[in-house]
């Protein structure tokens, strides 16, 4: 697999994991629960890590940083698959936690099949033809605003 195909494969597999995020971070029931609140907060830090460098179009920056942040994001998905009936048995819970383990595992794979690219294509377009979003229009403002939920 490409940088290219690597970093087009990991921004699905970052958008299922957040939508995992999405749904931790507003279920009543960890809200009172350290542990697992800690698992939407690591999912936020995972995806937002690799953000720059995929506006920048750093393939390498971005596979970097995904590759650093893995073992937190994963251990992150231990605790959850293991905690989560604390809480909630409920299917929702059930099924958050199969979809976040099966995106980390997916993450892994992805980045043990990525190949190395030549030193002269370090810093490729990582969108192609298409803008990047990264570009003027589409460009967070420099205090993160702009719908993105922070923690």
């Amino acid at each position: 697999m490409t940088p290219e195909q690597a970093v087009e494969r990991l921004n699905v597999l970052f958008a299922h994991a957040w939508m995992v995020r999405t749904f931790l971070k507003h279920a009543d029931e960890i809200q009172d629960d350290e542990e697992l609140l800690d698992v939407p907060r690591t999912i936020f830090d995972y995806v937002r890590a690799t953000e720059p460098a995929y506006q920048r179009g750093d393939l390498k920056e971005y596979l970097h940083r995904a590759r650093g942040k893995l073992p937190k994001l994963r251990r992150a998905a231990e605790v959850f698959a293991r905690e989560f009936r604390r809480v909630s048995d409920h299917t929702n819970f059930q099924m958050a936690a199969l979809s976040l383990s099966g995106c980390v595992r997916e993450i892994e794979e992805v980045l043990a099949d990525v190949t190395s690219q030549p030193a002269t294509e370090e810093r490729g377009n990582v969108c192609g033809p298409a803008a990047c979003p990264g570009q003027e229009e589409d460009r967070l403002p420099a205090d993160g605003a702009g719908g993105v939920e922070d923690r």
